[in-house]
């Protein structure tokens, strides 16, 4: 054999190797990442896949059902984070959280609806706010810097806090609607729309605090009528996140699935407990999370700052 045919034989291979390498580079690992999803293609690559990490999935879906119970909330303020410690980056955590989010919010809505606890009309007009908020958050979530996206989340929070402190809701108000409250009503629902989609919160964190402190109602018909409004809103918004590929679709689905068993019990939490006990819980809640956010993004800037 000539030594040209051997040469052209040994770039084959070798050509063959690296484009084998190119593929199994792109393809995510674990046991969920084997093959791409027939529906929504590979998962995006990082996440731990290992039995701990399904395991930790599992307890966050725990962990969110109670809290959307008993806080009116879809979960994402822990949902994220958690997904940021198993390995996914702030965007693909903050796109998955929201697919999680629609399961839960379902078990949520049916609970407070159940005990009468759901202003379908307010719900109605938040989420047409909602569903323009949502694809303006969901197109920024795919263009700001990692870096950012952490700073907002954590001064989301930090607003979120001060409202359950200074703020206590009455458990026998109702929201008195008319003209202006409605058109009100569809402005907070681009604003909660804009940060659910940019923040892959479900948007109770905000919603529930305004529909007491600006309309009036009360703590559990806020709560129902905030997990009805974000139910849709989580729908449209992950369809978003779907067709830009950054959503984590059998995480999602695991901690979906998991909260939306979980949610009656916190919504039984919820009426069992005073409007004041009830904002105390979500405000310490909130505070160990911010705590923990706080750090987590001081970090990530003076990474940046080391590499630049």
């Amino acid at each position: 054999m000539k030594k040209s045919d051997i040469s052209n034989i040994s770039n084959a291979e070798s050509v063959e190797r690296a484009e084998e390498s190119v593929r199994s580079s792109v393809q995510p690992s674990g046991k969920f990442g084997g093959k791409a999803d027939r529906l929504f293609g590979a998962d995006p690559v990082g996440l731990d896949e290992s039995a701990r990490g399904i395991v930790v999935l599992v307890i966050v879906g725990v962990a969110v059902g109670l809290l959307s119970g008993m806080f009116g909330i879809g979960g994402g303020t822990v949902i994220v984070p958690a997904l940021v410690w198993l390995g996914l980056t702030q965007r693909n955590a903050a796109a998955t959280s929201m697919l999680a989010i629609v399961p839960t919010s379902i078990s949520g809505v049916i609970s407070y609806a159940t005990c009468g606890n759901v202003d379908w009309l307010a719900a109605l007009l938040l989420f047409c706010g909602m569903f323009v908020g949502g694809q303006i958050g969901s197109w920024l979530l795919s263009r700001l810097p990692e870096l950012v996206l952490r700073w907002i989340f954590v001064v989301f929070l930090v607003f979120v806090v001060f409202n359950q402190i200074s703020f206590v809701p009455s458990r026998n108000q109702y929201i008195a609607m008319s003209a202006l409250t409605g058109v009100c009503l569809v402005l907070l629902g681009v604003v909660i729309g804009i940060l659910a989609g940019l923040l892959g919160i479900g948007g109770g964190a905000l919603a529930v605090p305004a529909l007491s402190m600006l309309f009036g109602a009360s703590d559990l018909i806020a709560r129902g009528t905030s997990l009805l409004a974000m139910f849709p809103n989580s729908i449209t918004t992950s369809v978003a996140n779907l067709k830009r590929k950054l959503v984590h679709v059998k995480a999602a689905l695991i901690i979906g699935l998991v909260a939306a068993v979980a949610a009656p019990f916190g919504t039984w939490i919820a009426g069992a407990v005073s409007p004041r006990v009830g904002s105390i819980m979500f405000a310490i809640y909130l505070c160990v999370l911010l705590i923990r956010s706080f750090f987590v993004a001081v970090k990530a800037t003076r990474s940046a700052r080391a590499s630049s």
